[in-house]
């Protein structure tokens, strides 16, 4: 199983960056996918998911309204497209394959498998 994240870099306060998580090795069908984020010295913590059985999503709270995740037509690649950017959204962002896409995903599930993670970095 490999999750691949790409679109990380270096943006201005303000601007826009779509990461990407690309699997293989898995049921893409069969997960909800989330994004998390890790910046230093804090704790890791949920920016989003979505479920495969009915693409719902959950955000939360300090992204609401600026990020959006979205999976492609061959559900085999999940995006994160974070608009409006805050200097605290800097951090590295790892998505991650929760087994079982029944009903809505939850952040606060156990997580099978994680990519490597892609550095977002927001300057002032």
């Amino acid at each position: 199983v490999q999750l691949v994240e790409s679109g990380g870099g270096l943006v201005q306060a303000g601007g826009s960056l779509r990461l990407s998580c690309s699997a293989s090795g898995i049921i893409f069908d069969d997960y909800a996918i989330g994004w998390f984020r890790q910046a230093p010295g804090k704790e890791r913590e949920g920016v989003a998911c979505i479920s495969s059985s009915d693409d719902s999503q959950v955000y939360v709270d300090s992204v609401k309204g600026r990020f959006t995740i979205s999976s492609d037509s061959a559900k085999v690649t999940v995006y994160l497209q974070m608009n409006d950017l805050l200097s605290e959204d800097t951090a590295v962002y790892y998505c991650a394959a929760h087994y079982g896409a029944w009903g809505p995903c939850r952040l606060g599930a156990v997580y099978d498998y994680w990519g490597q993670g892609a550095q977002v970095t927001v300057s002032t």
